[in-house]
């Protein structure tokens, strides 16, 4: 009598510690694919609003008038909006004390800006190490359910006489699913992670790159 080799049978008739080991790098994949999703938007989001606001900045309007909208706005400010509204706030308050070091001014501004740009990048990093997590640890838990499954086939050959290939072949086809949902559930959670810490990299050059920028034009206007 041939063994069922099929697909759910060898999952079902796993033992519970190779099932338990496919339960959890299940649920991992999942939580990594959903994270993965979720990054993406909000990094193409996260795009999208620097791209606006600084063709805004750079066309040339009032910058006080830009602050006022944008202090204005009921939802959060996120990326180089909420960075320029904090420096510009900052700017603001201590240039309006009598007496006030313009350099001072420009420097309680910048780090204004330097704590905001700290914030955004937390946020743009949240769940980067989950997925750095994932792809480091899931081929692991998955041959370890491969090699507790391969143990478990010749455990059963003990009591028998005459070993055969069809009598092992369905503990090892159980036992191997465990390193192939392992392996499916880092590769993704791998190439993300690259992907996305490359393009958070880019953001906050990007970041630290208009905070210098606006920290010059500050400083023109403090001299004045």
């Amino acid at each position: 009598m041939s063994a069922d080799l099929s697909f759910l049978s060898l999952i079902t008739h796993a033992s519970v510690v190779v099932q338990l080991v496919m339960l959890l790098l299940l649920v991992v994949s999942v939580m990594s694919w959903t994270m993965i999703f979720g990054k993406r938007s909000a990094l193409s989001q996260a795009r999208i609003e620097a791209d606006r606001f600084e063709e805004r900045f750079w066309s040339g309007g009032d910058l006080s008038a830009l602050y006022h909208e944008l202090a204005q706005r009921s939802d959060r400010l996120h990326g180089l909006a909420n960075i320029f509204v904090s420096g510009f706030k900052e700017f603001t308050r201590l240039r309006r004390r009598s007496g006030s070091d313009p350099m001072a001014v420009v420097e309680g501004a910048q780090r204004c800006m330097r704590v905001a740009l700290s914030r955004e990048m937390d946020d743009l990093e949240t769940h980067l190490s989950f997925l750095a997590t994932v792809g480091s640890t899931s081929p692991y838990v998955g041959l370890f359910g491969t090699v507790w499954g391969i143990m478990n086939a010749f455990r059963g050959l003990a009591n028998v006489h005459q070993a055969t290939l069809a009598m092992v072949a369905p503990g090892i086809a159980e036992a191997l699913i465990a390193t192939a949902m392992g392996l499916f559930a880092a590769i993704p959670a791998v190439i993300a992670y690259n992907r996305y810490s490359n393009e958070v990299e880019r953001l906050e050059n990007r970041y630290d790159n208009f905070l210098e920028e606006f920290s010059t034009i500050l400083q023109r206007q403090a001299h004045d």
